[in-house]
Parts: C-alpha cells; structure tokens; sequence
C-alpha cells in the first residue's frame, strides 16, 4: 500500500534505534525499555511480573482438619502454597521454623493459639486457631462459624484416639444422631436452625464420658462476617452483663433485705405500742 513504509523495514528502524540508544547509555545503567520516557515497551521478566501484581496471601492449612485437638494430639500446619524460606508466627512471635509444613507432635496446652506463615512470594497469612483441651472426650471441628448452606462435620474424638462406642451428638440438650461405631454428625447444607451449643457422649470400654460444649454459628451469605475475635468478644461482654445482672441483683436483694428487715422492726415497735395502750384502757383503774 502506497504511502506506507514496509513492516520489515520499520521493524528493521526501529531495532537500529533501539541498540544505538543503548550504545550511547551510560555503563550499568538500566535497558532503554526500563528507563523512564521510553518510547519502547517493557520487557516482561518473572520478576517484574511478580512485582507488578500484589503477591497472594498465603493460607495456613490443618492435617487432619480439626482446629480443637485433645493433649497428646499431632497435628500439621501447612503454608500454601509453598515456597522458600517459610517463616511461621505463633501468637504473633516468630518460630525458628522455615519449612512449609509445621508438625505439632504430642501436643499440649501451651501450643494453644493463633497461627500464621509467609513465604518470599506471598503476603502473611490470616490468623488461624488452634485450641488444645484437656479432658476423656472433646467434640472436633474444622472451624466454629459456617455459612448458609455448607456443610457441617463435628467428630467425637476420644484422648489419644480411644475406641468410642455408641455415641451421641446433641445440639442445645436435644439428642441429634446416635452411631453405634462413631459415625461423624454430618451436616449437608448449613441453616439457621443449626445455630447452637453442641456435645457428644460415648462409650471408652465401660466409662460413659461426654464432652464440653461448643457453640456453631451460621453465619447469612449478605450480613456482616463473624470473626473469631468476635466470638471471644461476645463471650467477654456476656460475661460481663451477667455479671453486671448478678451484681444488681444482689445489690436489690440486700436493700430489699435491709428494708424488711426494718419494716419487720417497726412492726414489731408499733405492735408493742398497742399491747400497751390497750392494756392501760382495760385495766380497773382506767375503767373506774
């Protein structure tokens, strides 16, 4: 077409430019396509990639899933995805750890608490909760708040994985399932009618044992998400009305009791007043 150089030709142009450009550029600087102004494009490297775009935030993972664990429990947390020189947190202090995975063997108390990692290409991970209870039989779960509509596994798990037999899982005191072998309570599809406190009970040979309760929250896909740190803040401020209710109350049954007790003595004073007055009007000298 007339009037338009070839594209070979301007190819061809433009890659002279390009190279005397970068003859005539100071030694140790930057390529022409990097520098600021470049007429050229940039050239895509891994590393401008992964600079460019906010790297994932990695995700802390259990094995086996379950976020409650009895003493004696192993347990494995997993960064994902993996990457080089892992850095684990444990209630916000660095752990000398720095491989992907994180195993917790024989656990105990004190490995109670929040969970995060980080690699060189991901950001920190959200926090995740790890409680270890001591007791015979704990009921398990993957996490405490569900969404509508998810599915809900709760597992009667035993101290250092004793047999459990006929077992009974309760949601608010009603009885839910009964499994003569342990079954897992499987919940398909999440409502609201599963919000509640839930335990199990079963069988260790001949030992009837049950475990605390632990209370599930459904949480609606449009309301406002519920977060672990919610949950404890809930309890807190529970806590603190009841107490608050208590004080009150005892504070009223006090003053209560106080003014009883002094309207029982005015009673008694004004009672005595009257034996005495109508004891003055009978008596023979009052009548004569």
């Amino acid at each position: 077409m007339k009037g338009f150089p070839a594209l070979k030709d301007v190819t061809v142009n433009k890659c002279d430019e390009y190279y005397k450009r970068e003859a005539q550029a100071p030694k140790g600087s930057l390529p022409a396509n990097t520098r600021e102004g470049s007429p050229y494009p940039p050239t895509l490297t891994p590393y401008s990639l992964v600079s460019s775009v906010n790297p994932p935030k990695a995700v802390v993972s259990l094995d086996p899933p379950w976020y409650r664990l009895l003493e004696k429990d192993n347990v494995s947390l997993k960064c994902l995805p993996e990457g080089y020189s892992t850095q684990w947190w444990h209630n916000g202090s660095l752990i000398s750890s720095q491989s992907s995975s994180y195993f917790i063997k024989s656990a105990r108390v004190n490995d109670s608490g929040e969970y995060q990692c980080q690699t060189s290409s991901t950001l920190r991970s959200d926090p995740v909760q790890l409680e270890v209870h001591i007791g015979w039989v704990l009921l398990q779960a993957v996490r405490q708040v569900f969404l509508k509509g998810e599915t809900i596994e709760l597992r009667c798990h035993a101290w250092k994985s004793k047999p459990l037999h006929k077992v009974s899982y309760f949601q608010d005191g009603r009885s839910k399932k009964f499994t003569h072998d342990n079954a897992i309570f499987h919940i398909p599809k999440a409502t609201g009618q599963h919000n509640g406190s839930y335990f199990c009970r079963g069988l260790i040979g001949n030992r009837n044992e049950s475990s605390g309760s632990l209370n599930i929250y459904i949480q609606d896909l449009e309301g406002p998400s519920i977060t672990p740190g919610d949950l404890h803040w809930h309890q807190v401020t529970l806590c603190l009305m009841t107490g608050l209710l208590f004080a009150v109350d005892t504070g009223l049954y006090f003053l209560m009791q106080r003014n009883l007790r002094s309207l029982m003595e005015d009673w008694k004073i004004n009672k005595l007043k009257w034996s005495q007055s109508f004891q003055l009007q009978t008596t023979p000298h009052a009548i004569g």
